[in-house]
């Protein structure tokens, strides 16, 4: 059997020599024709760029489709949180407490923003007109509770003299007397505490017995005068929480 396949093969092989040799034209003509196509058939599929210029079918051109139109998106504006109020300070708030307690006739100092006993005072003539029961510190809240209030202050008690047509009826007419000068009877605690406040702070000499007497009275009208109250010389409230607030220390 291989030797019938190398036999057949040979045949074919001579075959193909004679052919060639009978016929050398043709036989260059189907080379030559062969790798004209073979290089044909490479140019257009690995060597051209792009679609070639003469195809052989005509292929329909694709038209490219517009691009979409950008859309710019508005940028927003950052969100930024407003700025908390910052606290005031202790002197803004007393200069306002002041400036209120002015307007509505409590307060005859200056708007220094310095709390004293003036201011101290006017305070508490201000919570008792109101009928208020309010702590005295300075805040933001007692200056609010002033601010929205319609409190005015108790107006003085004048006494004045009965008016005489006759001026020898004016003489003859008795005077009212004046308050007793006399010591109290027994000492008192208050009055103890109210002598030494006032030596303390220079108010005149004064033995601390509490028992009122002239020196004590004397050293409560130099205090009054140097405060701007109603010089009396006697022992009021508005005394007592004057004296109290420019010491700093009960007086009971």
């Amino acid at each position: 059997m291989p030797n019938r396949r190398r036999q057949q093969q040979v045949s074919e092989r001579g075959v193909l020599a004679a052919a060639v040799v009978q016929h050398p034209r043709e036989f260059i003509g189907v080379v030559m024709a062969t790798g004209a196509t073979v290089a044909i058939m490479v140019n257009a599929l690995f060597l051209q760029h792009g679609p070639h210029p003469a195809p052989i079918f005509a292929t329909r051109s694709v038209v490219p489709r517009p691009a979409a139109p950008v859309v710019a998106v508005p940028q927003l504006a950052p969100v930024v949180a407003p700025k908390a109020a910052e606290p005031r300070t202790p002197a803004q708030i007393i200069g306002d407490i002041q400036r209120e307690l002015h307007q509505r006739g409590f307060y005859t100092g200056t708007v220094d923003g310095i709390w004293g006993a003036k201011t101290d005072g006017a305070v508490r003539d201000f919570l008792q007109a109101a009928g208020l029961k309010a702590d005295v510190t300075p805040s933001e809240s007692l200056l609010h509770v002033i601010a929205t209030s319609n409190a005015k202050p108790a107006p003085a008690a004048a006494v004045a003299a009965p008016a005489h047509k006759d001026p020898i009826a004016a003489l003859i007419a008795p005077q009212p007397a004046p308050p007793p000068q006399t010591p109290t009877a027994s000492p008192s605690k208050r009055i103890l505490a109210i002598q030494r406040a006032l030596a303390d702070f220079g108010y005149g000499q004064i033995k601390p017995t509490g028992v009122y007497d002239q020196d004590t009275q004397a050293a409560i009208e130099k205090f009054e005068r140097e405060r701007s109250l109603p010089v009396d010389g006697q022992i009021s409230d508005r005394f007592v929480r004057d004296l109290a607030a420019m010491t700093g220390r009960p007086l009971e």
